[in-house]
C-alpha cells in the first residue's frame, strides 16, 4: 500500500529543517518508512538553483544522518525535495504556482510544518485558506513555542483556528516522540504490576530533568527575553509531568489521553507570591568550563552591555492536588551549560519501613527508582537492591534492571519522524491539544508575573556546575537530593 504524502515545510531551509526534519526524513526513507513517492517541499525567500545533492549533502554533512549517506539513496531521495520561493506574509504569482503543485494530489495528505516564528503563523494559515490549501485532507504543524504567554497563545490559536479545524491542527513537542516516553506510557496501563505502586502510597517523589551542555549557539536572538521558562518548562517539562501523573485513559486514542492530561494540569497547585521564592529557583550561566574548554558567560555569548534578567535555568517543586499524588513533589529542573547533557525521568519510590539486615538501616539502603531517560540515548531501567553475588545474605549491592527493546532492524524511529508519520495519519495522540497549551501558559505566567514584579535578577552560577546552590537546596531541605545518573561523562553534585 502507497503511503505517499506531500510536507510543506515553512522554513525549509532554517535550522530546524536542516538539524532534525530532514535529516529524520531521509531516515525514514533509508528505512523504507516514507514512500518514494512522497514529495516535500523547502519553502525559502528564494527559489533554489543549485544541485539538490549538493544541498543535502552539506545538510546531512553536519546531522550524519545514522543510514549514511550513499549515492543512489542520497540521490533518490533529493529527487523528492523541492525548494520553493515563497512569501509568507502576501500572495502572489509564487502562491499560484505552489498551489497547482499540491493540488496535483488532491486527495493525498498533505502536512503544512510552520518551521517559522510565530508572528508568521497567522498570515501563513491565512495564505493556505486563500489558495483553498486547507481541505479535509490537510494538517498543519505548529513548532513550539507557541505564544510568549497567555494572551498571545490564545491569539495564535484563535487565528489558526479560522483556518484550520483543531482535528486538522497538530501542536508538536518532539519529546513525546521519543521511544521512552511510548515506552512509558506502555509500561504504566499495559501492567498491572506499576499500576498499583504508582501512587503517593509508595512514591517518595518525582524529578524530571533537561540538562544542556551548551550555551545558546544559534539561538541567542530568540532566546533573549525568553528564557528556559518559557522554552522548555512551560511546553517539555509540563508535558512530560503530564504523562507521568495522568490517570490511565478509557482508550489510546487522542481525546481520551488529552482528557486525562488537562486533568494533571488542572490540578497542578498554582505557585504565587512567596511560594514562589521558596519553590523555584532561576539562575543565568557565568563563565566556566565545559568538558574541559573554557566558556564564557550568557552576557559575553550575546555580547550584551546591559545586565539581562533572562534565566537559563529553572528548578522548581511542584505539587498536584489530587487524591493519587496528595504530598508527592515533582521537582522540574532545565538549565544551559550544565555539566552534562541528558534528559530524564526519576521516579524515586519510599524506602522500606524496617530494614530486617545488620547494619543496614533506612538510611543506608538505596531507595528504588524508576529510570526513563530521553536523551542522548532512550533508556529504561529499575534501580533496587538485592545480595551481592557470594557473599552473605546481608551483604547488599544496587544493581540496575534494563528494560529496554532493542531493536536493530530498522523499526525504531526517531521522534520527529514519529511525529510526522503520525500527522499523515491525522493521529494527535503525542500531540498537545490548546486547552493543555493554554492551562500551562496560565500556571508559568504567574510565576514570570512574580518575578517581573519584583525585578530581581537571575542568580549567577557557574558554566560546567549544576545550576545556583539553591537548586540544590530545594533538594537537601526536604532531605532529599538530585539524582545523578552515571554516563559518559562524570555527573556530580
Amino acid at each position: 500500500m502507497d503511503n505517499a504524502f506531500d510536507l510543506v515545510i515553512f522554513g525549509g531551509t532554517g535550522d530546524l529543517s536542516r538539524k532534525k526534519l530532514l535529516p529524520a526524513l531521509y531516515a525514514g526513507y533509508a528505512a523504507g518508512r516514507v514512500s518514494k513517492g512522497t514529495r516535500i517541499f523547502l519553502t525559502s525567500r528564494s527559489a533554489h538553483a543549485g544541485d539538490m545533492v549538493d544541498f543535502l549533502t552539506d545538510v546531512f554533512a553536519k546531522s550524519k544522518p545514522a543510514c549514511g549517506l550513499e549515492d543512489g539513496c542520497l540521490a533518490e531521495f533529493a529527487n523528492m525535495v523541492t525548494v520553493v520561493g515563497l512569501a509568507l506574509n502576501k500572495g502572489g504569482a509564487d502562491w499560484d504556482a505552489f498551489a497547482a503543485s499540491l493540488n496535483i494530489h488532491k486527495n493525498r495528505p498533505v502536512v503544512h510544518f510552520l518551521a517559522v516564528p510565530p508572528a508568521l503563523f497567522t498570515s501563513t494559515c491565512g495564505l493556505l485558506a486563500r489558495y483553498k490549501l486547507n481541505g479535509e485532507q490537510a494538517r498543519v504543524v505548529l513548532e513550539k513555542p507557541l505564544g510568549h504567554d497567555l494572551a498571545s497563545a490564545q491569539a495564535i490559536n484563535h487565528d489558526v483556528g479560522q483556518y484550520f479545524k483543531e482535528s486538522q491542527t497538530f501542536r508538536i513537542d518532539h519529546y513525546l516522540g521519543k521511544e521512552a516516553v511510548q515506552n512509558l506510557l506502555a509500561l504504566r496501563f499495559s501492567n498491572i504490576l506499576f499500576e498499583r505502586l504508582w501512587s503517593a502510597h509508595t512514591i517518595d517523589h518525582i524529578q524530571i530533568t533537561s540538562a544542556e551542555d551548551l550555551g545558546v549557539e544559534g539561538r541567542a536572538g530568540f532566546y533573549e527575553g525568553t528564557g528556559a521558562m518559557r522554552d522548555m518548562v512551560q511546553n517539555h517539562l509540563l508535558q512530560l509531568l503530564c504523562l507521568v501523573a495522568m490517570e490511565p485513559p478509557a482508550r489510546m486514542d487522542a481525546d481520551s489521553i488529552r482528557d486525562e492530561k488537562l486533568k494533571v494540569l488542572k490540578s497542578l497547585r498554582p505557585l504565587e507570591g512567596a511560594e514562589i521564592d521558596k519553590n523555584v529557583v532561576r539562575g543565568q550561566y557565568g563563565p566556566g568550563a565545559v568538558a574541559g574548554e573554557a566558556v564564557g558567560s550568557y552576557q559575553d555569548d550575546l555580547k550584551l552591555d546591559a545586565p539581562s534578567d533572562t534565566e537559563t535555568f529553572v528548578a522548581l517543586k511542584a505539587h498536584i492536588e489530587n487524591w493519587r499524588w496528595a504530598g508527592v513533589p515533582f521537582y522540574l529542573r532545565t538549565g544551559k551549560r550544565l555539566p552534562d547533557r541528558f534528559a530524564e525521568i526519576v521516579i524515586q519510590f519510599k524506602p522500606v519501613p524496617h530494614s530486617p539486615h545488620p547494619g543496614w538501616d533506612e538510611g543506608g539502603l538505596k531507595p528504588n527508582r524508576f529510570i526513563i531517560r530521553l536523551q542522548p540515548e532512550d533508556h529504561l531501567a529499575l534501580r533496587m537492591m538485592v545480595k551481592n553475588h557470594g557473599a552473605k545474605v546481608e551483604a547488599l549491592k544496587e544493581v540496575e534492571m534494563n528494560l529496554d527493546v532493542v531493536a536493530d532492524d530498522g523499526s525504531r524511529l526517531g521522534p520527529y519522524l514519529r511525529l510526522i508519520l503520525d500527522t499523515v495519519r491525522g493521529d494527535q495522540s503525542l500531540f498537545v491539544h490548546r486547552d493543555e497549551v493554554e492551562l500551562a501558559w496560565r500556571w508559568v505566567d504567574r510565576i514570570i508575573a512574580h518575578w517581573d514584579a519584583k525585578g530581581d535578577q537571575p542568580i549567577g552560577y557557574q558554566s560546567g556546575t549544576w545550576g545556583p546552590y539553591q537548586a540544590h537546596d530545594l533538594m537537601t531541605r526536604d532531605k532529599r537530593e538530585w539524582f545523578y545518573e552515571t554516563s559518559k561523562k562524570t555527573r556530580q553534585s
